[in-house]
Formats: structure tokens, C-alpha cells, sequence
């Protein structure tokens, strides 16, 4: 195969699926990791119709279980011999505490776990590639964000904006400790702040609460299109091929708080990762 290979989580809907198509538009084959299937086949269906290719797939990933995780990997190695890009889209903002199926609390275990374990598994593809990119989407919430290691999953003091800037947080810090760790490879791993988006992000995946809201304030938020721009930038672009551990913001390095530049924070948190996720022995 010649064509470039992305997997983009999280694709059956806003930037997620804006990626999809603007990269398969531009030649990449894609494959659309999605947690409920019935949703991603129609959305494969969008997203084909809508880049004018069949150079597109979908697999069932569900970022909340480690099994299905695992499922997915040796699946996309059985069927492709390369991978370009990861762009870890998928996200969720929990209003009330719930736990995926392995017991993590759903910020941390669904938006930092989940895109930790499934980057791993495909390291080794990603370190075949002439030039590849991991694109991990972040938010401006790291900056109020901490890792609470005596209580990573917040069992005793939960609050929605605890949670969700504790795993924006980690998404910034894992960037910074991979771009590390694959400096010596032909890997450039960047995070994004895509700012304000009109997505399904903070609508309960359950019952549909909280799409009132977001539908009236879409108007006054990026279309999914604006808000994958930076990220579509970051995993295409020969410009920044030599760029990474970088935080990025409208396709320019901007600055992250100051925990997100702490390495030995980064690298007690991908110990810590390590071990919940249970990968044996740091990648190197």
C-alpha cells in the first residue's frame, strides 16, 4: 500500500469526522475508530460520500475498555502493514463520576488511558513510517488541570472540571514524555487546543443530556471543520515534520502551563499509565 494510513478515534461525528474526510480527501487512507458501530457506519457512509472515496474504513474501538483496545490493534495489523498517523480525537466530559468497563474514572480512563495504550500497541507500526505523526487533542483546561495521584479517579472530591482538566493535563504531558522517548525516530508527536468546537463533547453518550445546550451555543463556536484545522496541520504538513513535544493553538506553538512542561511529571505519569493499562515494560 502507498497510500499514507491515519486512524483518527473518535470519528463518527464533529472534528473527528471533519478529519476524516479532509484527510482521505487529501489522499491518506483512513481508519475511522469508532465506539458504537451502528454510528459509524453511518457516518463511513458521510465521510465517503462527503471526500469522494472509498479510501476509507471503520473499526469498532471503544477507548473505555482496554479489551476492545487490544481487539482493534491486532485487528488493523492484520489487515495493514503501515501507519502514518494517530490522531487521538476521541473525547468525553463526564457531568457525574462514572467508571469505563476496567474501573477508570471515564475522563481519565476514556480521554488519556484509553489514547496511552492504543499509541503503544501501535508504536512499532508508527516506527516503520518515513514520517509520522501522533496528534493528540488537548484543550486550554490543562491549564487549570493537576494529577491527583493519591486519587486519580476521583472517588472522594469528583467535579466535572476536576476530572476533565486532570486528563487534558495528561494528554499534554503524555505528548511531551512520547516526543521524548521517539526522538530518535521519524516520529513527530504534537498536542492541539482546537479551541471552542459545536461537537457532541459534554452530551451525555446515554441519555442526550446536555444537547440543548450545545446546540444554542454553537453559533458562537467553531464548525468541527475550523476546530480540526490545527490538527489536520499538525498530521500533514512538511513544514512541522521535524517539530515535536510541541502544544499548538490556530497552527502556531503556543505556551502550556506550567505542570505540562514538567518532565519528571510527565514521566510519573507514563509509569503510572503504564501500569493501569498493563503494559509490562516502558517503551523506549
Amino acid at each position: 500500500m502507498n497510500k499514507k494510513v491515519a486512524i483518527i478515534t473518535g470519528a463518527n461525528s464533529g472534528m473527528g469526522l471533519a478529519a476524516t474526510v479532509e484527510l482521505a480527501s487529501k489522499g491518506i487512507h483512513v481508519i475511522m475508530a469508532c465506539r458504537n458501530e451502528a454510528r459509524g457506519r453511518e457516518a463511513l457512509a458521510k465521510a465517503r460520500h462527503a471526500s469522494q472515496t472509498n479510501h476509507i474504513d471503520m473499526m469498532t474501538c471503544d477507548l473505555g475498555s482496554l479489551f476492545s483496545i487490544r481487539q482493534f490493534t491486532e485487528e488493523f495489523k492484520k489487515n495493514f502493514n503501515q501507519l502514518d498517523i494517530v490522531m487521538n480525537n476521541a473525547g468525553v466530559v463526564s457531568l457525574k463520576r462514572e467508571v469505563t468497563s476496567d474501573g477508570f474514572e471515564s475522563q481519565m480512563g476514556i480521554n488519556h488511558l484509553g489514547h496511552f495504550l492504543l499509541t503503544n500497541l501501535l508504536l512499532e507500526e508508527l516506527k516503520q513510517a518515513e514520517d509520522a505523526r501522533v496528534v493528540n487533542v488537548s484543550s486550554g483546561a490543562h491549564k487549570w488541570g493537576r494529577i491527583h495521584f493519591q486519587d486519580p479517579y476521583l472517588t472522594k472530591k469528583y467535579n466535572v472540571m476536576k476530572g476533565y482538566g486532570q486528563s487534558k493535563l495528561a494528554n499534554v504531558l503524555f505528548t511531551i514524555a512520547l516526543a521524548d522517548k521517539t526522538k530518535n525516530d521519524s516520529i513527530q508527536v504534537n498536542a492541539v487546543h482546537p479551541g471552542a468546537v459545536a461537537t457532541n463533547l459534554g452530551i451525555d453518550r446515554k441519555t442526550g443530556f446536555g444537547k440543548a445546550v450545545v446546540n444554542r451555543l454553537a453559533p458562537y463556536f467553531k464548525t468541527p471543520e475550523e476546530g480540526a484545522a490545527t490538527a489536520i496541520y499538525l498530521a500533514t504538513d512538511p513544514e512541522i515534520q521535524h517539530v515535536t513535544g510541541q502544544y499548538f493553538y490556530d497552527k502556531k506553538q503556543t505556551v502550556t502551563s506550567k505542570k505540562a512542561k514538567d518532565r519528571k511529571l510527565a514521566e510519573t505519569l507514563w509509569i503510572w499509565s503504564e501500569r493501569e493499562v498493563g503494559l509490562q515494560s516502558p517503551i523506549v
